[in-house]
Order: C-alpha cells, then sequence, then structure tokens
C-alpha cells in the first residue's frame, strides 16, 4: 500500500508539522506564508546548498546537490539539500561509475541545534525516500548549521523512522479532509513567521457555554 503521485506531499513540510501543525496546515492547506529573518536567511542558505543538478567527483566521494527525491510509502515527494556518495564495498552499484557507494543524505539549516527533532524527522523521510528510490538501507545522515557551521550526525533508528510515518499518515488525513488544527499559545509562536496570520493568542477566549452562561447572568442581574 501507498500513495499515488497526484497525493504527495511536500517532504519538507514535515519540518513545519513538527513545529506546529497549524504553521504546516496554513502553508499547505491554506496557502498562506509570510516571511521574517529566519525564512530569509534559510532560503538564501537552501539556494547556496541546492544549485539543482550539480555535481561534484572527489576520489571516492561523489556529491550531489538539488537531487529530487519522492516516496509511494509516505507520500512525500522534494529535494536533498545534498546527497554524498561514499565508495564502499558494500554499497550499491551506479549506472555509469564503477564500484559501489553507500548514499548519505544532508540537510542544511540556519541557526543552531533545535529543542525538538523536526530538523531529524526531515533528513530521516529524506533518508527513506532515498532507500526506496535506490533499494538501499541508510543508516545515517547530517544536519549542517550555519550558526555554528558543524555537521550534526543523525541516526535512523527504528523510533525515528516510525515517527516519520505516524506523522506522514497524520499529515495525509489532515489534507484530505482540509483541516486546519488549533493550537495553544506557545513560546515558540514569537519566531513563527505566521504569528500575524495565526494569531494564537485569540485561542485562549473563554468557551462559548462560558461565554453565554457569563452573558445570561448579567441580564439577569439587569
Amino acid at each position: 500500500m501507498g500513495y499515488a503521485e497526484d497525493d504527495y506531499l511536500m517532504l519538507s513540510g514535515i519540518q513545519h508539522f513538527a513545529f506546529c501543525r497549524k504553521q504546516w496546515a496554513l502553508i499547505h492547506i491554506e496557502q498562506q506564508w509570510a516571511e521574517n529573518y529566519r525564512t530569509t536567511a534559510g532560503e538564501l542558505m537552501h539556494k547556496k546548498a541546492h544549485e539543482e543538478g550539480a555535481f561534484e567527483k572527489r576520489g571516492n566521494l561523489m556529491i550531489v546537490r538539488g537531487m529530487r527525491i519522492a516516496s509511494h510509502e509516505l507520500g512525500f515527494s522534494g529535494q536533498c539539500d545534498v546527497v554524498e556518495f561514499h565508495q564502499n564495498e558494500n554499497g550499491i552499484e551506479l549506472f555509469g561509475y564503477d564500484g559501489k557507494w553507500n548514499p548519505v543524505p544532508i540537510e542544511y539549516k540556519r541557526g543552531t541545534p533545535k529543542e525538538y527533532n523536526a530538523d531529524e524527522l526531515q533528513l530521516c523521510a529524506q533518508a527513506i525516500c532515498l532507500e526506496e528510490m535506490l533499494q538501499t538501507a541508510i543508516g545515517a545522515g547530517y544536519l549542517y548549521y550555519g550558526e555554528n557551521r558543524r555537521r550534526s550526525s543523525v541516526e535512523f533508528t527504528d523510533a525515528l523512522r516510525l515517527e516519520v510515518k505516524n506523522m506522514s499518515k497524520e499529515m495525509h488525513d489532515l489534507f484530505a479532509r482540509g483541516y486546519t488544527p488549533n493550537v495553544k499559545s506557545a513560546k515558540k509562536c514569537r519566531s513563527c513567521s505566521l504569528e500575524n496570520i495565526c494569531v494564537p493568542r485569540l485561542q485562549k477566549g473563554i468557551k462559548v457555554r462560558k461565554y453565554i452562561e457569563q452573558n445570561m447572568k448579567m441580564k439577569q442581574e439587569c
């Protein structure tokens, strides 16, 4: 079982979804967007990393930028910032190249590692796509953070893979229903470019039942 190509969702959306389900729905269901410093800086970094179709070979290492990927199982499609192919006798054969190679996905991010695992989920989803396309197993990948200019290794554990698959199902369900879930206002809302569209603080209002009871009480007192 899997998803038809017409039903594929943007793979990059899993990061939005992990950060905030309403943010994801506003962007991917309602088609709303707004820029701030963080989104602009992130976009500039990805433009440098992508250079779609760019290829480089350095001895036992091949580097592919902006590689298009998709997964029938997850119902995702998108791009990898960078995929490195390391020559290894236990790897896979690549048409037109001697030897065998192990693919390693690398995702570029602005800033530093986050307190939550949105970046790891996105990278793991990329690995699952590559595994399906290349018929291989990928044990780990890397997140490169622009602020500290360091790679952070990410192991694709069973738990992380399961979380990706469960999120994929939930995303497809919400998208099919066209449903935008409500969220509670939180500290992270201040860093979201859609804060003025979402206006999460308004969701702190009293419940309808309580509102009616208060109004009836006021009328009785009058």
